[in-house]
């Protein structure tokens, strides 16, 4: 009777490896997302000083559509990319990103940057907090939130032509509550990596190759989060 006991070193021994694992994924995750934040940071402020003589508006809008694109070839097309090949498209893209929010950084005072930049974070920190602990399946909302994408640069390809402020606003509180719950549905998916890998149901290959492909998703949810934030709340200098 007493055999078919579990033994405790072993459960223990199990438990402690497959937190190590879970804690490998989630440090791989948002360490790249981290980098990537880094490099497009660094870029910005080296930048900013010549952005004024590059800024129009029409390139803050050419901006957005090929960031909100970029999501949607992302979340369809880079999954069949070897990890070499996601790796290099994301620094790449984290320098590019950090060309682009030079602009930003020209255009905005100094206050309202740190105002995003604050409201950033903590919208962030929260919605991934509760991504990663609600045991609630958010695949429905994030595949909603994907196909609202679509409308959303049909909506922004419309207001090239008619120029209304009013469609701007919205089409601004529309990104803001797609990314709002992106936010929380990709902070789950790497909850579910990491448990994944735990159990041995992935390769830590494999589980590199998902997990930088979350970190870049993540990594343009806070840049998309920021960048509309600052255009809703920011004042020009």
């Amino acid at each position: 009777m007493y055999n078919n006991m579990p033994n405790p070193d072993a459960l223990a021994e199990r438990a402690s490896t497959r937190a190590t694992s879970v804690n490998r994924v989630y440090n791989f995750v948002y360490g790249w997302m981290s980098i990537a934040l880094a490099i497009s940071g660094g870029i910005a402020w080296y930048m900013a000083n010549v952005a004024t003589h590059l800024m129009t508006q029409n390139l803050l809008i050419g901006c957005a559509i090929a960031q909100i694109a970029l999501v949607l070839v992302l979340r369809f097309g880079f999954r069949k990319l070897s990890l070499p090949a996601i790796a290099g498209l994301f620094v790449a893209y984290a320098a590019y990103i950090g060309a682009t929010l030079s602009v930003f950084l020209a255009v905005y005072t100094t206050e309202s940057i740190y105002q995003a930049f604050f409201i950033t974070a903590g919208t962030f920190a929260g919605m991934a907090l509760f991504g990663t602990v609600t045991r609630k399946d958010l695949s429905t909302m994030g595949r909603m939130c994907i196909m609202a994408l679509w409308g959303v640069i049909i909506m922004i390809v419309v207001n090239l032509f008619m120029g209304s402020s009013g469609l701007d606003y919205l089409i601004s509180l529309v990104v803001l509550a797609i990314f709002v719950g992106l936010t929380a549905y990709d902070a789950q998916n790497v909850r579910k990596l990491a448990d994944a890998e735990s159990r041995g149901e992935i390769t830590t290959a494999e589980a590199n190759r998902f997990g930088l492909i979350l970190a870049l998703e993540l990594y343009l949810d806070v840049i998309i989060l920021f960048e509309t934030i600052i255009q809703l709340l920011g004042d020009r200098k």
